[in-house]
């Protein structure tokens, strides 16, 4: 059997995602639970469409759990850099993209907590791989589908 992949990830994404998986294992059991039931009292079950509904639900349900169990089984816990001197993680770091001559600032996160519209960018991303131990003043080549793409690095902060 090959090995499980490990989900890089904050201590605070860590726990966040362990509040979420006791309330999905609580609340929401009981609350689906209790849909079915209802459901059921409906009468004949090949026509009722409230039962489907709820089944379709407690299937996504126990999809979203064992997706929430697998990423904290398989957790790696990256501990932000303090370090201003160079790019790791955590790190919040103004490029400048040669090309377009466009400064864009990003912030280096596990894959877990990757946002694009709020510039969150996983250290396993091209860029964020190109980034990763550089300083400010370098200019850094990222290889991405589309080509290499020229990056400077204008400033770094925790």
């Amino acid at each position: 059997m090959a090995a499980e992949a490990k989900h890089q990830m904050s201590a605070e994404r860590y726990e966040k995602l362990k509040e979420e998986l006791e309330y999905l294992k609580t609340v929401r059991t009981k609350e689906v639970a209790e849909q079915l039931k209802e459901a059921r009292s409906f009468g004949d079950l090949s026509e009722n469409s409230e039962y489907d509904e709820a089944k379709t639900e407690q299937g996504k349900l126990y999809s979203k759990i064992a997706e929430y169990e697998e990423l904290i089984k398989n957790a790696e816990i990256v501990e932000n850099t303090n370090a201003v001197d160079h790019v790791g993680m955590g790190s919040k770091v103004t490029v400048l993209d040669v090309e377009f001559n466009e400064e864009v600032t990003y912030q280096l996160v596990g894959s877990q907590e990757v946002d694009p519209d709020k510039n969150l960018i996983s250290n396993e991303s091209p860029l964020g791989a190109g980034l990763l131990g550089h300083k400010v003043g370098q200019t850094v080549d990222v290889h991405a589908p589309d080509g290499i793409i020229q990056f400077k690095i204008l400033k770094i902060e925790k």
